[in-house]
């Protein structure tokens, strides 16, 4: 167990594999040059020659450019990270006794304190401090030129590189999604799993939940494989129109056993979709009595000229439905039936003419043939 115990602990000192490809290594590797020359030229041109880029403004640019999306490579963990942390070595300096070992640890952990209270905790700020100290740094302007210049000019130059290179910049530190939108995890669990684990990531909580739904996503693809929606879908289809008698498309239903009719119009396009909650979302349901009534006198068609209530299908039926071509990967309906709470889902081909549909049921059952034992 204990030799176990030591490789794991001998692996966790190798790297790890690199994850993004060439391409956007080089762009990191580009955008970092063209933003420290920009920071440093107008910098020196700011200070009437004599100015200068601090050194741990590198390790800033590294986040920027090479980690656009990091918490820490934000807007205000940049220019407040490094300046709160200048100003923290400032003071060190200044009323401290000069034993630069000590103080520059002191000065060090208390900006990250500062940075973690201010919300803009960036590694190189550490660094900031300490270089004030080992240099004795004692004057306030150094705070605000070159650090506070120095951060907000990269900032800058990170936000018009990254725009222009597909990169988003600054990376907006979404709100938690309201929970009960997922059945199967929502965001009040990512919470309660952050919270747990108590430690800073480097990746902002809105990529997080997105790599963990994209992740998901992968899952049902590689398990359902190549199934595509016209591979499950029912083709006997039952189907209404628009003008079709509210009493024929309740009997074709309950003839049928179906609780849902597609609605197309004459050249087989899909207009609506007509379903059982449909037909009692008419009726009043606080009062359980006399339901079956109630629902009769409804469907019945009226006699007269003038009609006071719904007669057709058209006339209840709903009009935002989501249809999926036949092509479509079987896998990209998994949210629309576990999330989006839809239990029918027309097929169309491509000239959007109704071809079939997927119930809950035609899902549940190709997704046992994917994922369940093996007969």
């Amino acid at each position: 167990m204990r030799n176990i115990d030591l490789l794991a602990f001998a692996r966790a000192w190798l790297p790890g594999p690199t994850v993004v490809d060439g391409r956007e290594r080089l762009r990191a590797v580009v955008g970092a040059a063209v933003g420290l020359l920009f920071t440093g030229l107008v910098c020196e041109w700011l200070a009437g020659g004599s100015g200068w880029l601090i050194a741990p403004l590198g390790a800033s640019a590294v986040l920027v450019f090479a980690l656009p999306a990091s918490p820490l490579a934000q807007p205000w963990p940049v220019i407040g990270g490094n300046t709160l942390s200048a100003l923290v070595g400032i003071a060190c300096a200044r009323w401290l006794p000069p034993d630069t070992v000590w103080v520059g640890a002191l000065a060090t952990a208390l900006a990250i304190g500062l940075m973690f209270t201010m919300r803009c905790l960036h590694p190189p700020g550490g660094a900031v401090a300490l270089l004030v100290v080992l240099t004795h740094t004692a004057e306030l302007p150094f705070a605000f030129l070159p650090v506070l210049a120095d951060s907000l000019l990269l900032v800058l130059a990170g936000v018009a590189y990254n725009s222009l290179t597909g990169r988003r910049y600054p990376h907006v530190q979404l709100a938690p999604r309201q929970p009960g939108t997922d059945s199967r995890f929502s965001s009040a669990d990512i919470d309660a799993v952050l919270a747990r684990y108590n430690q800073v990531l480097d990746i902002s909580r809105d990529d997080l939940e997105s790599l963990i739904r994209q992740t998901e996503m992968e899952s049902w693809r590689r398990r359902l494989g190549t199934v595509r929606c016209a591979d499950i879908m029912s083709r006997e289809l039952v189907v209404a129109e628009f003008g079709m008698p509210l009493q024929e498309a309740w009997k074709l239903m309950h003839d049928h056993r179906i609780k849902a009719l597609p609605v197309t119009d004459r050249t087989r396009r899909v207009v609506g979709i007509v379903t059982q909650a449909d037909f009692f979302r008419q009726i009043d349901l606080q009062h359980h009595e006399g339901i079956g009534g109630r629902l009769r006198d409804f469907i019945r068609a009226t006699r007269s000229v003038v009609s006071n209530k719904p007669e057709v299908v058209g006339q209840i039926m709903t009009r935002q439905v989501r249809v999926a071509s036949e092509d479509r990967p079987l896998a990209e309906l998994v949210p629309l039936f576990s999330e989006g709470g839809h239990h029918h889902i027309p097929i169309i081909d491509g000239e959007r003419r109704l071809t079939g549909i997927i119930t809950q049921s035609d899902f549940v059952r190709a997704l046992y043939r994917a994922v369940g034992p093996e007969n």
